[in-house]
């Protein structure tokens, strides 16, 4: 079951969707104060959309980019860390219209099939 957009992620959710085992997860709440969910009853841990975001950066730096954890520290704390926006090309957004008006004639097609 796939959760909404928003919604708070436990430990296994977010170590899963990063491809790393949990306690990498335990590990950086202890480099990077920032990142520091909710913990219920148990200690389970609970992401916010926050922490699941800035918890991507991290592993963006660190697995992707090459920063070590220093490294990673003083970006994020000097805001170099934060992601540019990707422009959008002007040739997408044409392409999402054609691809618009191509589902919606998919859509027209469907429902006279089932009509018939």
């Amino acid at each position: 079951m796939e959760k909404e957009e928003g919604a708070f992620l436990t430990i296994s959710e977010l170590a899963g969707e990063l491809g790393l085992p949990q306690h990498i997860l335990r590990y950086w709440e202890t480099r990077f104060p920032r990142l520091r969910p909710l913990q219920r009853s148990g200690n389970r841990r609970y992401y916010r959309p926050a922490d699941v975001a800035l918890a991507r950066r991290i592993h963006q730096l660190l697995n992707v980019e090459g920063f070590t954890v220093k490294g990673a520290q003083k970006a994020l704390e000097d805001g170099e860390a934060a992601p540019a926006p990707t422009p959008v090309a002007p040739q997408a957004c044409v392409a999402d219209a054609d691809l618009l008006v191509r589902l919606r004639e998919i859509r027209t097609t469907l429902a006279s099939a089932i009509g018939d």
